[in-house]
């Protein structure tokens, strides 16, 4: 109550979810251009591993390639264009919803889009790197490679966030 004795005037702001004192509009700009930020990482990874996968098939010892080595450098490049498509994907929305005041939406899609293509980069990776190691030493390595890769990427991709999420809920919000 206020000292008229009148219900103080709801805010606009909502600052439940982390403390931050920003309208919908600002926490969908802030977290547009975090969204930004990640695509650019993912898409100068993404941009390094296709490079790679497109000059391989002009070296010599491209024909040295087994029939499972060839097929997995076709599943490679294919999966280097989904991610590529994807990292894009973002950016056209933009494009298409600029000016309507869909920024929340477009977030939320966004960041649905980012995950998916985190899971892509994901299997490109370690795609790679068993592609590389099998031809470089032998397929028993690049199964060990394969596994290596995959355990590597569950462990800071999947079990690291749980554990730091974890440890958050057990120590409770940040003291100021």
């Amino acid at each position: 109550m206020t000292a008229e004795g009148r219900e103080p005037e709801p805010s606009h702001r909502d600052d439940r979810v982390d403390g931050r004192d920003e309208t919908p509009n600002e926490r969908a700009d802030r977290n547009w251009d975090e969204l930004m930020q990640e695509l650019r990482v993912m898409q100068t990874g993404t941009q390094i591993l296709t490079g790679f996968l497109l000059a391989v098939a002009f070296q010599p010892r491209f024909t040295d390639m087994d029939e499972l080595q060839r097929d997995l450098y076709v599943v490679l490049v294919a999966l280097a264009s989904v991610a590529t498509i994807l990292a894009l994907a973002p950016v056209g929305l933009h494009r298409v919803l600029f000016g309507h005041r869909r920024k929340p939406d477009l977030v939320r899609v966004a960041a649905r889009i980012v995950k998916i293509d985190l899971f892509v980069i994901a299997a490109l990776t370690v795609g790679v790197t068993t592609l590389i190691v099998d031809f470089t030493v032998n397929r028993t390595a690049g199964i060990v490679a394969l596994i290596a890769a995959v355990a590597v990427i569950v462990a800071l991709w999947l079990a690291l966030p749980r554990a730091v999420r974890r440890a958050l809920k057990r120590d409770g919000p940040p003291q100021t």
